[in-house]
């Protein structure tokens, strides 16, 4: 319903008619009530609603949260790539359990098992450049990326450089290790749900290769450290070998202790035979003269004894230390060849223990990783959640301009 037109007035000047005005026709009485109603909420004072402008809080309202809710709902409802998400779980194990002692589990150090290091590991080489270069051998991660089917503000740039594509890679890959279950759990976000999937099967396959590549470096570094031993042990125990076959053949004989028991028993025998010659020369003596026959026989039994006893006195020990053939002396210099040899021996057959019990143990704790929830193919794109970006950007838009105006309100009454 409009007012009725206001009717031509005479104007007058010092009382004198001057004129008269043509009819000025009247606004719409519901256009200039909504009008004056969004001045009066801008904060304006009331008037002629020709003459009323957009308060700065108007203005500032539109600027700082209209404008950039419409441009995130013009983002993320008609420009925004689907982006499809595939999860998969895994966790890494040994082929036999790590066995714990009480003094390990009070030092805290059961949790540190070469699954639980290993799986901190692979969640952050899944993370690094290593993991990119290992997959761009067989993905072209750039094109990947940068793929016509994305939107410009979600794809990577082309030509970017491999700080880029690592940061890239870390908004689009997201490892987690839960230490509690000794889970990992790994999400890849692709353009296409095929996409997603080959991206997801190549982090897998560089997960296995590095997690072999451990278990292979752990168990060849053992191997070899046994078998270096082994190689050591050999060696010293050939040169201990060799040392007493230059001596067998220098001092010409095979034992020396066996020839010094053998000369001590002929001296021992001749001790024995001399002892009793003595007592039957004595006894003829008795009876007979000295130049009897049977009794110079007898000394001359009883010379060659002594001297023969004198020769294996001498050829055993010899207080002459400079004659070095002495028994003695040969077996000292035996000894200590063979207990070089019997450290060797023992030597050479714990080394031998310890190479089979290194590959035992490597065998036993090597560690394989164990999938549970392979990735599969997606079938619906979870990202972006458009809705959802529209409505947050709304709050924080809403939000700052809210604060800004609390804070210019204060600064004015604070002023004023």
């Amino acid at each position: 319903m409009t007012s009725p037109p206001v009717t031509a007035t005479a104007l007058t000047q010092g009382g004198n008619a001057v004129g008269t005005a043509a009819p000025i026709p009247s606004p719409p009485l519901a256009l200039l009530g909504a009008r004056q109603l969004v001045a009066r909420v801008a904060g304006a004072r009331p008037q002629a609603v020709v003459a009323a402008r957009p308060s700065p809080r108007m203005l500032s309202f539109v600027l700082v949260v209209l404008l950039p809710v419409a441009l995130a709902a013009a983002y993320f409802l008609g420009v925004a790539s689907d982006q499809f998400v595939t999860e998969f779980r895994f966790t890494l194990s040994t082929v036999e359990p790590p066995r714990y002692d009480p003094l390990t589990l009070l030092s805290g150090a059961a949790g540190r098992t070469p699954a639980t290091l290993e799986s901190q590991i692979l969640v952050q080489y899944i993370g690094s450049r290593a993991v990119i270069d290992q997959i761009d051998r067989s993905l072209d991660l750039r094109q990947f990326f940068a793929t016509a089917d994305a939107d410009w503000w979600a794809r990577l740039p082309r030509g970017a450089s491999i700080e880029a594509l690592v940061h890239y890679w870390k908004g689009q890959v997201d490892p987690f290790f839960d230490p509690a279950t000794g889970t990992v759990t790994v999400r890849v976000r692709a353009f296409s749900a095929p996409e997603a999937l080959r991206l997801a099967q190549a982090v897998v396959g560089a997960s296995e290769k590095l997690v072999n590549d451990l278990s292979s470096r752990v168990r060849g570094d053992a191997v070899c450290h046994a078998e270096a031993e082994l190689s050591g042990s050999e060696k010293r125990l050939k040169t201990v070998l060799g040392q007493m076959r230059e001596f067998r053949d220098r001092e010409g004989m095979i034992d020396p202790l066996k020839a010094a028991q053998t000369t001590e028993l002929l001296a021992a025998r001749t001790r024995d035979e001399l002892l009793r010659d003595n007592a039957e020369l004595a006894t003829l003596k008795s009876y007979m003269r000295d130049d009897a026959p049977s009794v110079k026989v007898l000394k001359a039994r009883i010379r060659s004894l002594e001297a023969q006893q004198h020769s294996l006195s001498r050829e055993l020990t010899d207080k002459d230390r400079s004659r070095t053939d002495t028994l003695s002396r040969v077996l000292g210099s035996y000894e200590e060849l063979e207990s070089e040899r019997k450290f060797a021996e023992a030597a050479y057959q714990h080394a031998l223990q310890a190479l089979d019990q290194a590959r035992a143990n490597a065998d036993r704790q090597q560690v394989f990783i164990a999938s549970f929830v392979p990735p599969s193919l997606p079938e619906q794109a979870l990202y972006p959640r458009r809705w959802r970006s529209v409505a947050t950007v709304a709050l924080m838009a809403f939000a700052l301009w809210a604060i800004g105006g609390l804070i210019i309100q204060s600064v004015r009454d604070h002023v004023s």
